[in-house]
């Protein structure tokens, strides 16, 4: 058994994969799952989807929140997934999107650095939960900043990254980069508005050689190299990305779970026969993440 490390990753690459946790892609069977805490929730003006809630006239409703937050994790049970929460912190109202604060690679997860201000303090927890947990760390983000909501195992063998230069920046996409392409896999970067907040607004693995994406807000070139992948699009409104249309996570047997106001991706996926489970959680998404955002698969099987 591999015991916890602050730096698993070997620098000349050759890392050994973890074999009771660890992902190879975005749709596998998810088994194990890093949850974020709804305790100190609140909307935050750092970004575009909370700003625009407080101006169309929506008010926060903690209670409401916390309701929704466990309708989640009880679907997710009832999926067969375990959730693992993060420790809540006061100070920390953001914790929720545990997405964001590490992501999990087939070597074990990589501890991120976060771009705001108020999420900074997030670290502490994240690696206090892997140690808990027995789970090494590959490696720590110190070179920029990097998030997880940017991050993508999309396939076996294949890292999507995109990089807005805030919540991600060139700096430490490149050193993650660097990291993984010495393990032999590929990493495509895709640069992209900050106004989109991270890569996952606009583009969501849903199974495997299936992806949603908002053709009309990201460059003609990735929707390209996606093709040439030979992957199928769903191709989702831009009203839709506005609420977080993309947001999803991949359950691994064509099954996924969306927001329930998630209409118009709920329908394409169902037309594709895939099972569709949608908790509501709007007082969450108006904040600007949804259950893609709250979450950090830690195990799934490989694809």
């Amino acid at each position: 058994m591999t015991e916890f490390t602050y730096k698993h990753r070997n620098d000349n690459g050759d890392t050994a994969p973890l074999t009771r946790w660890g992902i190879d892609s975005e749709y596998g069977v998810l088994t194990d799952l890093l949850v974020g805490p709804i305790d100190h929730y609140s909307w935050q003006m750092g970004n575009a989807a909370s700003r625009r809630s407080v101006r169309l006239g929506r008010e926060f409703n903690a209670d409401v929140a916390k309701r929704q937050h466990q309708e989640m994790l009880d679907a997710y049970k009832h999926a067969g997934v375990t959730t693992h929460l993060l420790p809540a912190d006061a100070n920390l109202p953001y914790q929720l999107y545990a997405r964001d604060s590490s992501v999990m690679t087939p070597w074990g997860p990589i501890v991120t650095q976060m771009y705001s201000p108020w999420r900074r303090g997030e670290w502490v927890d994240v690696i206090k939960t892997y140690q808990k947990l027995d789970i090494p760390v590959y490696d720590i983000i110190t070179a920029g900043s990097l998030e997880g909501g940017d991050f993508m195992v999309l396939e076996p063998g294949v890292i999507l990254c995109g990089y807005s230069g805030e919540r991600t920046s060139p700096q430490g996409f490149n050193q993650m980069k660097s990291w993984i392409e010495k393990e032999g896999w590929e990493v495509k970067g895709y640069q992209f508005d900050p106004y989109f907040l991270h890569l996952d607004v606009l583009v969501a693995a849903l199974a495997d050689k299936l992806v949603a994406v908002c053709v009309d807000a990201v460059e003609p070139e990735l929707v390209q190299w996606f093709k040439a992948r030979n992957f199928e699009i769903i191709d989702i409104s831009y009203p839709q990305v506005m609420e977080l249309g993309v947001n999803v996570v991949a359950l691994g047997n064509d099954r996924v779970m969306l927001p329930s106001d998630n209409t118009e991706l709920k329908e394409k996926c169902r037309a594709r026969g895939l099972e569709v489970i949608d908790p509501d959680i709007s007082m969450i998404t108006a904040g600007g993440g949804g259950v893609h955002c709250m979450c950090q698969p830690l195990a799934r099987k490989p694809a």
